[in-house]
């Protein structure tokens, strides 16, 4: 036990008093979460930009409610000269020029943004279908279709993007902590004299599993002290206690990452090469920075596969999606599983010393 404090207690003060490990581990991640919360803080639905040439009757003669509805989606402005619209068109300063002629109603569009002509077709073709309806004396359609949102209305961004980000630096500080404190103590003879040593090999391993899961605790504290200040307004559910053996089980996850680069590599540039290779795309694979609904097929079928996914879906869902604990027990089965896979492969390239 004493060799296991003071391996405990060296280890973080070595952390803690090294400013570039503090920065890349809680700052430079804190720096994300800062930025994306506060450049998404007021998102909101976009509109886009359309020119109406002339008189446009279908729109022009809305009811106020419904054309209340039509302005949260589009920003319609006059266009005095017809050919002046269409250029900006083709320029991509508008998405589209409507006009209507001799009863049809013409959107001129670039299929250069397929997604911004596409809404306005959408709504278009919608206010032409209701017009033809009036016309032909009915006032009320059988059916309404009414879409609502399954979360509260007053979810933001910042939900999201906490256990995303939060996740992303638990990763990275696990991996790149073992990779190179493994590197460096092998160079510096450190880890043959702990083999010399009356200290057992489980207080090692212990110490530094130890050290590392109170960096990962010390982290979410930072992260989501930040995200619950008023100006970005984070809002935890009943269940966020639920989130904490994810982050350890994420932790040592992301730890046997760390030795196997470590134990792989040579010098510590190759074990950060090694463990940025690792981290990095995993970040963006495994939907921590965005979401991959749209995503095609194969990249979702990679990202259900890597730790990183299951550690940031397994906090979102006990820490703003509402879910019980319950729900983070099959991501920390699969996170402990990888952590065994990857701590047995990591032992066969292990070595004490670079003899």
């Amino acid at each position: 036990m004493k060799g296991f404090v003071s391996l405990s207690r060296a280890m973080a003060l070595g952390f803690f008093r090294d400013r570039t490990a503090l920065f890349f581990t809680i700052l430079f991640p804190l720096m994300f979460l800062v930025l994306f919360g506060g450049l998404f803080k007021s998102a909101g639905v976009s509109k886009t930009d359309v020119l109406e040439v002339g008189a446009v009757p279908v729109i022009d003669q809305l009811p106020a409610d419904a054309r209340a509805g039509v302005d949260q989606v589009l920003t319609i402005k006059p266009a005095g000269d017809r050919d002046a619209a269409l250029a900006k068109v083709r320029k991509g300063d508008v998405a589209a020029v409507i006009e209507q002629v001799n009863g049809q109603v013409v959107v001129h569009f670039s299929a250069a943004d397929q997604v911004r002509s596409g809404t306005v077709t959408s709504v278009v073709e919608s206010l032409v279908q209701q017009a033809n309806l009036r016309a032909a004396g009915v006032s009320t359609p059988a059916l309404a279709m009414s879409a609502q949102p399954v979360e509260d209305q007053s979810l933001q961004p910042i939900q999201y993007m906490t256990p995303g980000i939060l996740g992303w630096a638990i990763a990275s500080g696990a991996t790149f902590g073992a990779a190179l404190t493994l590197v460096s103590w092998r160079q510096k003879k450190i880890l043959r004299r702990l083999r010399l040593s009356p200290v057992p090999l489980q207080s090692v391993i212990g110490a530094r599993v130890g050290v590392s899961i109170v960096i990962a605790l010390v982290q979410a504290v930072i992260f989501v002290g930040v995200a619950l200040l008023p100006y970005f307004g984070l809002k935890l559910s009943g269940s966020w206690w639920a989130g904490i053996p994810v982050m350890i089980a994420g932790t040592l996850a992301f730890l046997a990452i760390g030795l196997l680069a470590g134990a792989a590599a040579k010098t510590p540039e190759s074990a950060s090469a090694i463990a940025n290779l690792i981290v990095l795309p995993m970040a963006f694979l495994s939907g921590a920075f965005f979401p991959l609904d749209s995503a095609p097929g194969w990249i979702r079928a990679v990202s259900n596969v890597l730790p990183l996914k299951h550690l940031v879906s397994g906090m979102q869902d006990v820490m703003v999606r509402g879910q019980g604990p319950a729900a983070v027990l099959p991501e920390v089965g699969i996170l402990l599983g990888f952590c065994i896979v990857v701590t047995t492969a990591a032992t066969f390239l292990f070595k004490w010393d670079d003899i």
